[in-house]
């Protein structure tokens, strides 16, 4: 199997998972950036409220998402780019949990996404001070990139999926998440029901 994924990051609005305000993918093939797209999202109701903290982190507002495809809008546009692609993600356990609670918020399908943690994958590749994505990126040889732009975030985790596995001999991203001993998780949909229409 070739080196083939897609590469996610989510920002948010607030403390909660679910308010996903914008999101940054970038697809892989054979081991090389092929495509990558970003975009805002209008967090869903009810978890639309924008934090300082969040905001002075990322830069995003309520003003910028006025105009942008609420979460149930994207989701097909997310779907499409992601495909049947293995998911990977810089502390994974936080961009599933935003793809699986925006989900829950808004009743839409979540998709059953396998996926991969790019920080559990750096902790086992690189000997660092610290494993906050700009200094593994910048391990993989990824630099000077604009850290919370989810475009740019989901590129650098990208590099450092290709680095990773080029050094671990691996070819694809299950191999080289057994090689290094880290598991490929699957999305479980929530427990509710989602709605039959829409």
């Amino acid at each position: 199997m070739p080196l083939d994924f897609t590469a996610i990051d989510f920002e948010t609005a607030n403390s909660s998972s679910a308010s996903a305000c914008a999101v940054g993918l970038t697809r892989v093939r054979d081991g090389r950036v092929v495509a990558t797209a970003g975009w805002l999202i209008q967090p869903p109701v009810g978890h639309e409220r924008f934090f300082e903290l969040n905001t002075s982190i990322h830069g995003i507002r309520a003003e910028d998402v006025a105009g942008a495809p609420g979460w149930s809008d994207q989701l097909a546009a997310l779907t499409a780019f992601i495909g049947d692609d293995v998911v990977v993600a810089h502390n994974a356990g936080f961009d599933m949990s935003v793809l699986r609670r925006a989900c829950e918020a808004t009743r839409d399908v979540c998709p059953p996404y396998r996926y991969v943690c790019s920080l559990q994958i750096s902790r086992k590749t690189y000997d660092l001070p610290s494993y906050r994505l700009p200094f593994v990126a910048a391990a993989a040889g990824f630099l000077d990139f604009a850290h919370h732009d989810a475009a740019a975030d989901a590129l650098a985790c990208a590099h450092i999926m290709i680095d990773a596995a080029q050094r671990a001999g691996a070819q694809d991203v299950v191999e080289l998440a057994m090689l290094l001993g880290v598991r490929v998780p699957q999305l479980t949909p929530p427990t509710s029901t989602p709605l039959a229409t829409r």
